[in-house]
Protein backbone atom coordinates (compact mmCIF):
# COMPACT_ATOMS: atom_id res chain seq x y z
CA UNK A 1 0.00 0.00 0.00
CA UNK A 2 2.93 2.34 0.64
CA UNK A 3 3.97 1.87 -2.97
CA UNK A 4 1.28 4.33 -4.09
CA UNK A 5 3.28 7.13 -2.48
CA UNK A 6 6.31 6.17 -4.55
CA UNK A 7 4.30 5.97 -7.76
CA UNK A 8 2.65 9.33 -7.08
CA UNK A 9 6.12 10.72 -6.49
CA UNK A 10 7.34 9.36 -9.83
CA UNK A 11 4.37 10.76 -11.76
CA UNK A 12 4.74 14.15 -10.09
CA UNK A 13 8.42 14.31 -10.98
CA UNK A 14 7.71 13.82 -14.68
CA UNK A 15 5.31 16.76 -14.60
CA UNK A 16 7.59 18.97 -12.51
CA UNK A 17 10.66 18.27 -14.62
CA UNK A 18 8.76 19.70 -17.58
CA UNK A 19 8.48 23.02 -15.75
CA UNK A 20 11.25 24.48 -17.89
CA UNK A 21 9.01 24.13 -20.94
CA UNK A 22 6.07 25.64 -19.06
CA UNK A 23 8.07 28.70 -17.98
CA UNK A 24 9.56 29.39 -21.41
CA UNK A 25 6.51 28.57 -23.54
CA UNK A 26 3.66 29.85 -21.34
CA UNK A 27 5.26 32.48 -19.13
CA UNK A 28 7.71 33.33 -21.93
CA UNK A 29 10.54 33.87 -19.47
CA UNK A 30 14.09 34.20 -20.71
CA UNK A 31 15.47 30.69 -20.75
CA UNK A 32 18.24 31.60 -18.28
CA UNK A 33 15.62 32.93 -15.84
CA UNK A 34 13.56 29.75 -16.23
CA UNK A 35 16.68 27.61 -15.79
CA UNK A 36 17.52 29.49 -12.58
CA UNK A 37 14.10 28.71 -11.12
CA UNK A 38 14.40 25.05 -12.04
CA UNK A 39 17.98 24.74 -10.77
CA UNK A 40 17.09 26.18 -7.38
CA UNK A 41 14.07 23.87 -7.11
CA UNK A 42 16.13 20.82 -8.04
CA UNK A 43 18.91 21.88 -5.69
CA UNK A 44 16.49 22.11 -2.78
CA UNK A 45 15.11 18.66 -3.64
CA UNK A 46 18.66 17.31 -3.24
CA UNK A 47 19.79 19.37 -0.23
CA UNK A 48 16.70 19.17 2.00
CA UNK A 49 16.53 15.34 2.41
CA UNK A 50 19.57 15.50 4.69
CA UNK A 51 17.73 17.95 6.95
CA UNK A 52 14.57 15.83 6.94
CA UNK A 53 16.57 12.69 7.72
CA UNK A 54 18.01 14.48 10.74
CA UNK A 55 14.56 15.67 11.84
CA UNK A 56 13.14 12.16 11.49
CA UNK A 57 15.89 10.55 13.55
CA UNK A 58 16.11 13.29 16.17
CA UNK A 59 12.52 14.44 16.71
CA UNK A 60 9.60 13.17 14.62
CA UNK A 61 10.21 9.68 13.25
CA UNK A 62 9.87 8.55 9.64
CA UNK A 63 6.08 8.30 9.69
CA UNK A 64 5.52 12.00 10.32
CA UNK A 65 8.18 13.10 7.84
CA UNK A 66 6.62 10.84 5.19
CA UNK A 67 3.17 12.22 6.00
CA UNK A 68 4.46 15.81 5.79
CA UNK A 69 6.04 15.00 2.44
CA UNK A 70 2.88 13.48 0.98
CA UNK A 71 0.72 16.33 2.28
CA UNK A 72 3.13 18.99 1.06
CA UNK A 73 3.31 17.43 -2.40
CA UNK A 74 -0.47 17.28 -2.67
CA UNK A 75 -1.02 20.87 -1.54
CA UNK A 76 1.79 21.98 -3.84
CA UNK A 77 0.11 20.44 -6.89
CA UNK A 78 -3.22 22.00 -5.90
CA UNK A 79 -1.57 25.44 -5.81
CA UNK A 80 0.15 24.79 -9.16
CA UNK A 81 -3.25 23.85 -10.63
CA UNK A 82 -4.79 27.05 -9.24
CA UNK A 83 -1.94 29.11 -10.71
CA UNK A 84 -2.71 28.14 -14.32
CA UNK A 85 -4.58 30.80 -16.35
CA UNK A 86 -7.88 28.91 -17.00
CA UNK A 87 -8.62 28.05 -13.35
CA UNK A 88 -8.89 31.46 -11.70
CA UNK A 89 -9.52 33.53 -14.83
CA UNK A 90 -13.04 34.53 -13.80
CA UNK A 91 -12.23 35.43 -10.20
CA UNK A 92 -9.05 37.37 -11.00
CA UNK A 93 -10.35 39.09 -14.12
CA UNK A 94 -7.52 37.75 -16.26
CA UNK A 95 -7.81 35.97 -19.59
CA UNK A 96 -7.85 32.16 -19.71
CA UNK A 97 -5.27 31.59 -22.46
CA UNK A 98 -1.82 30.17 -21.84
CA UNK A 99 -0.13 33.50 -22.44
CA UNK A 100 2.04 35.66 -20.17
CA UNK A 101 -0.49 38.51 -20.12
CA UNK A 102 -3.06 36.08 -18.66
CA UNK A 103 -0.91 35.31 -15.60
CA UNK A 104 -1.52 37.83 -12.82
CA UNK A 105 0.32 38.51 -9.60
CA UNK A 106 -1.88 36.19 -7.52
CA UNK A 107 -1.28 33.33 -9.92
CA UNK A 108 2.48 33.86 -9.77
CA UNK A 109 2.36 33.78 -5.98
CA UNK A 110 0.39 30.53 -6.08
CA UNK A 111 2.87 29.07 -8.55
CA UNK A 112 5.95 29.86 -6.48
CA UNK A 113 4.29 28.66 -3.27
CA UNK A 114 3.25 25.43 -4.97
CA UNK A 115 6.72 24.90 -6.39
CA UNK A 116 8.27 25.40 -2.93
CA UNK A 117 5.84 22.93 -1.35
CA UNK A 118 6.57 20.29 -3.98
CA UNK A 119 10.30 20.70 -3.26
CA UNK A 120 9.64 20.14 0.45
CA UNK A 121 7.39 17.18 -0.33
CA UNK A 122 9.91 15.57 -2.68
CA UNK A 123 12.72 15.98 -0.17
CA UNK A 124 10.71 14.64 2.77
CA UNK A 125 9.61 11.55 0.86
CA UNK A 126 13.15 10.92 -0.39
CA UNK A 127 14.44 11.01 3.17
CA UNK A 128 11.79 8.86 4.83
CA UNK A 129 10.14 6.50 2.32
CA UNK A 130 12.70 3.68 2.22
CA UNK A 131 13.44 3.86 5.94
CA UNK A 132 9.76 3.81 6.85
CA UNK A 133 9.30 0.87 4.49
CA UNK A 134 12.05 -0.98 6.35
CA UNK A 135 10.25 -0.35 9.62
CA UNK A 136 7.21 -2.16 8.17
CA UNK A 137 9.31 -5.13 7.08
CA UNK A 138 8.79 -4.30 3.38
CA UNK A 139 5.37 -5.97 3.24
CA UNK A 140 3.34 -2.90 2.41
CA UNK A 141 5.23 -1.96 -0.70
CA UNK A 142 6.47 -5.27 -1.96
CA UNK A 143 3.30 -7.31 -1.63
CA UNK A 144 4.68 -9.37 1.23
CA UNK A 145 7.44 -11.03 -0.79
CA UNK A 146 10.81 -12.07 0.53
CA UNK A 147 13.42 -9.91 -1.18
CA UNK A 148 17.04 -10.84 -1.40
CA UNK A 149 19.40 -7.85 -1.07
CA UNK A 150 20.38 -6.60 -4.50
CA UNK A 151 20.94 -3.23 -6.05
CA UNK A 152 18.63 -3.11 -9.01
CA UNK A 153 15.45 -5.05 -8.20
CA UNK A 154 13.33 -6.37 -5.40
CA UNK A 155 10.53 -8.72 -6.50
CA UNK A 156 9.85 -6.62 -9.56
CA UNK A 157 9.31 -3.38 -7.64
CA UNK A 158 11.76 -1.56 -9.86
CA UNK A 159 9.92 -2.87 -12.89
CA UNK A 160 6.66 -1.53 -11.52
CA UNK A 161 8.35 1.83 -10.97
CA UNK A 162 9.43 1.84 -14.61
CA UNK A 163 5.89 0.97 -15.68
CA UNK A 164 4.51 3.90 -13.69
CA UNK A 165 7.15 6.09 -15.30
CA UNK A 166 5.99 4.92 -18.71
CA UNK A 167 2.37 5.74 -17.83
CA UNK A 168 3.48 9.18 -16.68
CA UNK A 169 5.43 9.60 -19.91
CA UNK A 170 2.36 8.85 -22.02
CA UNK A 171 0.17 11.13 -19.91
CA UNK A 172 2.53 14.10 -20.13
CA UNK A 173 3.02 13.45 -23.85
CA UNK A 174 -0.65 13.45 -24.83
CA UNK A 175 -2.20 15.85 -22.31
CA UNK A 176 -1.51 19.34 -23.63
CA UNK A 177 -3.35 21.38 -20.97
CA UNK A 178 -1.11 22.34 -18.06
CA UNK A 179 -4.16 22.81 -15.85
CA UNK A 180 -5.14 19.20 -16.52
CA UNK A 181 -1.62 17.93 -15.84
CA UNK A 182 -1.34 19.77 -12.53
CA UNK A 183 -4.90 18.71 -11.73
CA UNK A 184 -4.06 15.04 -12.31
CA UNK A 185 -1.05 15.44 -10.04
CA UNK A 186 -3.27 16.96 -7.33
CA UNK A 187 -5.93 14.23 -7.67
CA UNK A 188 -3.54 11.29 -7.45
CA UNK A 189 -1.78 13.10 -4.59
CA UNK A 190 -5.05 13.25 -2.64
CA UNK A 191 -5.80 9.60 -3.44
CA UNK A 192 -2.34 8.42 -2.37
CA UNK A 193 -2.56 10.46 0.84
CA UNK A 194 -5.94 8.93 1.71
CA UNK A 195 -4.72 5.41 0.92
CA UNK A 196 -1.66 6.02 3.08
CA UNK A 197 -3.83 7.14 6.00
CA UNK A 198 -6.28 4.22 5.72
CA UNK A 199 -3.81 1.86 7.43
CA UNK A 200 -2.45 4.43 9.85
CA UNK A 201 -3.37 2.29 12.87
CA UNK A 202 -1.50 -0.72 11.43
CA UNK A 203 1.83 0.98 10.77
CA UNK A 204 4.80 0.20 12.93
CA UNK A 205 5.87 3.67 14.01
CA UNK A 206 9.38 3.55 15.46
CA UNK A 207 10.24 6.30 17.90
CA UNK A 208 13.19 8.57 17.04
CA UNK A 209 16.43 6.94 18.16
CA UNK A 210 18.63 10.02 17.80
CA UNK A 211 20.44 11.51 14.85
CA UNK A 212 24.06 10.86 14.00
CA UNK A 213 24.31 14.49 12.88
CA UNK A 214 23.56 15.51 16.46
CA UNK A 215 26.71 13.61 17.42
CA UNK A 216 28.68 15.61 14.85
CA UNK A 217 27.29 18.88 16.22
CA UNK A 218 28.02 17.81 19.80
CA UNK A 219 31.62 16.86 19.03
CA UNK A 220 32.27 20.11 17.16
CA UNK A 221 30.74 22.16 19.97
CA UNK A 222 32.58 20.28 22.72
CA UNK A 223 35.92 20.51 20.89
CA UNK A 224 35.43 24.25 20.33
CA UNK A 225 34.54 24.82 23.97
CA UNK A 226 37.89 23.24 24.99
CA UNK A 227 39.91 25.09 22.38
CA UNK A 228 42.53 26.32 24.87
CA UNK A 229 42.89 23.04 26.75
CA UNK A 230 45.95 20.97 25.95
CA UNK A 231 45.49 17.40 24.79
CA UNK A 232 46.78 14.60 27.02
CA UNK A 233 49.86 12.74 25.83
CA UNK A 234 48.26 9.40 26.61
CA UNK A 235 45.26 8.62 24.43
CA UNK A 236 43.86 6.38 27.17
CA UNK A 237 43.19 9.50 29.23
CA UNK A 238 40.47 10.54 26.77
CA UNK A 239 36.93 9.76 27.85
CA UNK A 240 35.33 6.50 26.77
CA UNK A 241 32.74 4.24 28.33
CA UNK A 242 34.41 0.87 27.89
CA UNK A 243 31.22 -1.00 28.73
CA UNK A 244 29.75 -0.02 25.37
CA UNK A 245 30.06 -2.26 22.36
CA UNK A 246 31.27 -1.48 18.85
CA UNK A 247 33.99 0.93 19.94
CA UNK A 248 35.98 2.60 17.19
CA UNK A 249 39.76 2.72 17.56
CA UNK A 250 41.37 6.12 18.02
CA UNK A 251 43.03 7.70 14.97
CA UNK A 252 45.69 10.40 14.80
CA UNK A 253 44.12 12.62 12.15
CA UNK A 254 41.86 15.59 12.94
CA UNK A 255 43.38 15.72 16.42
CA UNK A 256 41.51 18.93 17.19
CA UNK A 257 38.33 16.92 17.58
CA UNK A 258 39.95 14.80 20.30
CA UNK A 259 39.48 17.76 22.62
CA UNK A 260 35.79 16.90 22.78
CA UNK A 261 36.81 13.79 24.80
CA UNK A 262 39.09 15.60 27.27
CA UNK A 263 38.06 15.08 30.88
CA UNK A 264 38.51 18.34 32.79
CA UNK A 265 39.85 18.42 36.37
CA UNK A 266 36.64 20.07 37.51
CA UNK A 267 33.75 19.46 37.92
CA UNK A 268 33.59 15.76 38.90
CA UNK A 269 33.43 13.21 36.06
CA UNK A 270 29.87 12.14 36.86
CA UNK A 271 28.71 15.72 36.47
CA UNK A 272 30.63 16.13 33.19
CA UNK A 273 29.06 12.93 31.84
CA UNK A 274 25.63 14.51 32.20
CA UNK A 275 26.74 17.46 30.02
CA UNK A 276 26.66 15.65 26.68
CA UNK A 277 27.47 18.84 24.74
CA UNK A 278 30.66 19.32 26.76
CA UNK A 279 32.04 15.78 26.96
CA UNK A 280 31.93 13.17 24.16
CA UNK A 281 33.22 9.62 23.94
CA UNK A 282 36.20 8.69 21.77
CA UNK A 283 33.83 6.55 19.68
CA UNK A 284 31.65 9.61 19.00
CA UNK A 285 34.74 11.61 18.07
CA UNK A 286 35.85 8.92 15.64
CA UNK A 287 32.37 8.73 14.10
CA UNK A 288 32.55 12.46 13.51
CA UNK A 289 35.98 12.09 11.95
CA UNK A 290 34.68 9.62 9.36
CA UNK A 291 32.01 12.14 8.38
CA UNK A 292 34.31 15.16 8.18
CA UNK A 293 36.98 13.22 6.26
CA UNK A 294 34.42 12.56 3.53
CA UNK A 295 33.60 16.24 2.96
CA UNK A 296 36.52 16.91 0.54
CA UNK A 297 35.38 13.98 -1.61
CA UNK A 298 31.82 15.29 -1.71
CA UNK A 299 32.99 18.83 -2.46
CA UNK A 300 34.69 17.52 -5.59
CA UNK A 301 31.23 16.81 -6.97
CA UNK A 302 29.77 20.28 -6.63
CA UNK A 303 30.87 20.98 -10.21
CA UNK A 304 29.33 17.70 -11.36
CA UNK A 305 26.11 18.95 -9.79
CA UNK A 306 26.27 21.90 -12.17
CA UNK A 307 26.51 19.46 -15.10
CA UNK A 308 23.64 17.34 -13.75
CA UNK A 309 21.47 20.47 -13.57
CA UNK A 310 21.81 20.88 -17.35
CA UNK A 311 19.44 17.95 -18.01
CA UNK A 312 16.11 19.48 -16.94
CA UNK A 313 17.17 23.01 -17.90
CA UNK A 314 19.44 23.76 -20.86
CA UNK A 315 19.31 20.25 -22.36
CA UNK A 316 15.53 20.25 -22.17
CA UNK A 317 15.26 23.72 -23.73
CA UNK A 318 17.75 22.66 -26.39
CA UNK A 319 15.53 19.66 -27.20
CA UNK A 320 12.38 21.78 -27.17
CA UNK A 321 13.78 24.05 -29.90
CA UNK A 322 14.64 21.19 -32.28
CA UNK A 323 12.48 19.55 -34.93
CA UNK A 324 10.10 17.18 -33.07
CA UNK A 325 9.30 15.04 -36.12
CA UNK A 326 11.12 11.91 -37.19
CA UNK A 327 9.37 11.01 -40.41
CA UNK A 328 5.69 11.42 -39.54
CA UNK A 329 6.17 10.67 -35.85
CA UNK A 330 6.31 13.55 -33.37
CA UNK A 331 8.76 12.92 -30.54
CA UNK A 332 7.69 14.50 -27.19
CA UNK A 333 10.30 16.31 -25.12
CA UNK A 334 9.43 14.30 -22.01
CA UNK A 335 10.60 11.12 -23.75
CA UNK A 336 14.21 12.19 -23.20
CA UNK A 337 13.63 12.49 -19.47
CA UNK A 338 12.31 8.92 -19.45
CA UNK A 339 15.28 7.74 -21.52
CA UNK A 340 17.62 9.54 -19.13
CA UNK A 341 16.08 7.56 -16.26
CA UNK A 342 16.53 4.28 -18.13
CA UNK A 343 20.16 5.05 -18.99
CA UNK A 344 20.80 5.97 -15.37
CA UNK A 345 19.54 2.57 -14.21
CA UNK A 346 21.37 0.72 -17.00
CA UNK A 347 24.74 2.32 -16.30
CA UNK A 348 24.32 1.81 -12.56
CA UNK A 349 23.65 -1.91 -12.88
CA UNK A 350 26.19 -2.39 -15.68
CA UNK A 351 29.02 -0.64 -13.88
CA UNK A 352 28.28 -2.35 -10.57
CA UNK A 353 28.02 -5.76 -12.25
CA UNK A 354 31.23 -5.42 -14.24
CA UNK A 355 33.20 -4.16 -11.27
CA UNK A 356 31.91 -6.85 -8.91
CA UNK A 357 32.57 -9.58 -11.48
CA UNK A 358 36.19 -8.51 -11.89
CA UNK A 359 36.84 -8.23 -8.15
CA UNK A 360 38.01 -11.12 -6.03
CA UNK A 361 37.68 -9.74 -2.51
CA UNK A 362 34.55 -7.91 -1.34
CA UNK A 363 36.53 -5.35 0.69
CA UNK A 364 38.66 -4.45 -2.32
CA UNK A 365 35.54 -4.32 -4.50
CA UNK A 366 33.72 -1.91 -2.19
CA UNK A 367 36.65 0.45 -1.77
CA UNK A 368 37.83 0.56 -5.37
CA UNK A 369 34.33 0.75 -6.81
CA UNK A 370 33.82 3.97 -4.83
CA UNK A 371 37.14 5.54 -5.84
CA UNK A 372 37.01 4.50 -9.48
CA UNK A 373 33.28 5.18 -9.68
CA UNK A 374 33.68 8.81 -8.70
CA UNK A 375 36.34 9.29 -11.37
CA UNK A 376 34.28 7.56 -14.07
CA UNK A 377 31.26 9.68 -13.16
CA UNK A 378 33.37 12.79 -13.80
CA UNK A 379 34.45 11.36 -17.16
CA UNK A 380 30.79 10.92 -18.06
CA UNK A 381 30.17 14.55 -17.06
CA UNK A 382 32.94 15.71 -19.40
CA UNK A 383 31.68 13.58 -22.29
CA UNK A 384 28.11 14.76 -21.77
CA UNK A 385 29.20 18.41 -22.02
CA UNK A 386 31.28 17.68 -25.13
CA UNK A 387 28.36 15.88 -26.81
CA UNK A 388 26.01 18.74 -25.92
CA UNK A 389 28.47 21.33 -27.25
CA UNK A 390 28.86 19.58 -30.60
CA UNK A 391 25.08 19.18 -30.99
CA UNK A 392 24.43 22.80 -30.07
CA UNK A 393 27.05 24.07 -32.53
CA UNK A 394 25.42 22.05 -35.28
CA UNK A 395 21.91 23.11 -34.19
CA UNK A 396 22.80 26.78 -34.50
CA UNK A 397 24.02 26.22 -38.06
CA UNK A 398 21.48 23.70 -39.34
CA UNK A 399 17.81 24.69 -39.50
CA UNK A 400 16.31 21.21 -39.28
CA UNK A 401 17.72 18.80 -36.71
CA UNK A 402 15.49 16.18 -35.12
CA UNK A 403 15.46 15.71 -31.39
CA UNK A 404 17.27 12.38 -31.34
CA UNK A 405 20.55 14.25 -31.80
CA UNK A 406 20.45 15.07 -28.07
CA UNK A 407 20.12 11.42 -27.01
CA UNK A 408 23.89 10.89 -26.41
CA UNK A 409 24.15 13.82 -23.99
CA UNK A 410 21.13 12.59 -22.00
CA UNK A 411 22.55 9.04 -21.98
CA UNK A 412 25.92 10.25 -20.69
CA UNK A 413 24.18 12.39 -18.10
CA UNK A 414 22.32 9.29 -16.93
CA UNK A 415 25.68 7.52 -16.65
CA UNK A 416 27.05 10.37 -14.55
CA UNK A 417 24.18 10.32 -12.05
CA UNK A 418 23.79 6.54 -11.89
CA UNK A 419 27.45 5.73 -11.35
CA UNK A 420 27.75 8.57 -8.84
CA UNK A 421 24.89 7.15 -6.74
CA UNK A 422 26.43 3.68 -6.84
CA UNK A 423 29.84 5.05 -5.86
CA UNK A 424 28.26 7.00 -2.99
CA UNK A 425 26.65 3.82 -1.63
CA UNK A 426 29.92 1.90 -1.76
CA UNK A 427 31.86 4.83 -0.29
CA UNK A 428 29.46 4.79 2.68
CA UNK A 429 29.82 1.02 3.09
CA UNK A 430 33.59 1.33 3.04
CA UNK A 431 34.27 4.49 5.02
CA UNK A 432 31.30 5.42 7.21
CA UNK A 433 30.95 4.44 10.83
CA UNK A 434 27.85 2.29 11.27
CA UNK A 435 25.85 5.11 12.88
CA UNK A 436 26.79 7.48 10.02
CA UNK A 437 26.16 5.02 7.20
CA UNK A 438 22.76 6.22 5.99
CA UNK A 439 23.84 9.86 6.22
CA UNK A 440 26.70 9.53 3.76
CA UNK A 441 24.66 9.16 0.52
CA UNK A 442 22.28 11.94 1.56
CA UNK A 443 25.23 14.20 2.36
CA UNK A 444 26.80 13.42 -1.02
CA UNK A 445 23.49 14.26 -2.70
CA UNK A 446 23.34 17.52 -0.74
CA UNK A 447 26.74 18.60 -2.05
CA UNK A 448 25.58 17.75 -5.56
CA UNK A 449 22.48 19.85 -4.83
CA UNK A 450 24.73 22.78 -3.96
CA UNK A 451 26.06 22.45 -7.51
CA UNK A 452 22.48 22.59 -8.84
CA UNK A 453 21.81 25.81 -6.95
CA UNK A 454 25.24 27.18 -7.86
CA UNK A 455 24.62 26.59 -11.56
CA UNK A 456 22.59 29.81 -11.66
CA UNK A 457 25.53 31.75 -10.24
CA UNK A 458 27.92 29.95 -12.59
CA UNK A 459 25.87 30.98 -15.65
CA UNK A 460 25.75 34.59 -14.45
CA UNK A 461 29.52 34.75 -13.87
CA UNK A 462 30.37 33.08 -17.17
CA UNK A 463 27.97 35.38 -19.00
CA UNK A 464 29.49 38.49 -17.44
CA UNK A 465 33.06 37.37 -18.14
CA UNK A 466 32.24 36.43 -21.73
CA UNK A 467 30.65 39.85 -22.28
CA UNK A 468 33.71 41.65 -20.96
CA UNK A 469 36.09 39.46 -22.93
CA UNK A 470 34.32 39.43 -26.30
CA UNK A 471 31.62 42.07 -26.01
CA UNK A 472 28.90 39.42 -26.44
CA UNK A 473 27.23 37.66 -23.54
CA UNK A 474 26.93 33.94 -24.17
CA UNK A 475 23.49 34.00 -22.53
CA UNK A 476 20.86 35.99 -24.40
CA UNK A 477 17.08 36.10 -23.97
CA UNK A 478 16.53 33.00 -26.14
CA UNK A 479 18.53 29.85 -26.66
CA UNK A 480 18.75 30.47 -30.41
CA UNK A 481 20.59 33.78 -29.88
CA UNK A 482 22.84 32.39 -27.13
CA UNK A 483 26.07 30.44 -27.37
CA UNK A 484 25.43 27.51 -25.08
CA UNK A 485 27.99 25.49 -27.00
CA UNK A 486 30.72 27.73 -25.61
CA UNK A 487 29.31 27.29 -22.12
CA UNK A 488 29.30 23.51 -22.51
CA UNK A 489 32.95 23.57 -23.63
CA UNK A 490 33.78 25.72 -20.61
CA UNK A 491 32.11 23.22 -18.26
CA UNK A 492 33.90 20.31 -19.93
CA UNK A 493 37.23 22.07 -19.32
CA UNK A 494 36.28 22.89 -15.73
CA UNK A 495 35.31 19.30 -14.94
CA UNK A 496 38.56 18.08 -16.54
CA UNK A 497 40.52 20.22 -14.09
CA UNK A 498 38.24 19.00 -11.31
CA UNK A 499 39.01 15.40 -12.29
CA UNK A 500 42.74 16.04 -11.95
CA UNK A 501 42.18 17.63 -8.54
CA UNK A 502 40.08 14.65 -7.49
CA UNK A 503 42.78 12.17 -8.56
CA UNK A 504 45.38 14.08 -6.52
CA UNK A 505 42.95 14.22 -3.59
CA UNK A 506 42.21 10.50 -3.69
CA UNK A 507 45.93 9.66 -3.83
CA UNK A 508 46.55 11.50 -0.55
CA UNK A 509 43.16 10.69 0.98
CA UNK A 510 43.52 8.70 4.17
CA UNK A 511 41.11 5.78 4.01
CA UNK A 512 40.11 4.10 7.24
CA UNK A 513 40.01 0.33 7.54
CA UNK A 514 37.08 -1.14 5.60
CA UNK A 515 33.97 -2.39 7.33
CA UNK A 516 31.60 -4.75 5.58
CA UNK A 517 29.48 -5.80 8.57
CA UNK A 518 26.66 -3.65 7.25
CA UNK A 519 26.61 -4.95 3.70
CA UNK A 520 22.88 -5.59 3.98
CA UNK A 521 22.42 -1.82 4.01
CA UNK A 522 23.41 -1.55 0.38
CA UNK A 523 19.82 -1.34 -0.88
CA UNK A 524 18.86 1.25 1.71
CA UNK A 525 21.89 3.39 1.04
CA UNK A 526 20.66 4.06 -2.47
CA UNK A 527 18.91 7.39 -2.61
CA UNK A 528 15.47 7.90 -4.04
CA UNK A 529 15.04 5.33 -6.81
CA UNK A 530 12.34 7.18 -8.73
CA UNK A 531 13.20 8.64 -12.12
CA UNK A 532 15.31 11.45 -10.78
Amino acid sequence: MLAILKWTHIFGNYVLWMMMVYLTDVWELEFVHAATIMSIWLGLVKVLPLAFLHLADAFFGNFWILFIGALSNTVGFVLLWLSTPPVLANSTGNCAAYKPECIGGQQKQLFYAGLALTAIGNAAQTASYTLFLDEQGGDDAEGGCNCEPCYCQCCGFKCRNSLIGLVALLTVSFVKSWAVLFGIGAIIGVISLLVFLIKISHYNRVSPQGSALTTVFRVLFAASSKLFHSQPQNVNELYENNNLNALLPHTQDLRFLDKAAIVLPNPPLQQQERQRWKLCRVTEVEETKTYIRAIPIWMAFILCGIVSSLGPTYFLEQTNRMNPKVGKTKIPVVLFLWLYAQFRNIFTVLFGGIFTATSIFIISSTRHLARVGFAIAMVFAILSCIAAAKVETRRLRVVTMNRFWVLPQFALLGGLDGIYLLACSNFALDQAAFSMMKYFPFSASAFSGIGFIGSALCAYIVGSVSEKASGINWFQSTINTSRLDNYYWFLASLISVNLVVYIVLIIFYRFKESRIDALQWQVNLTLDDSIF
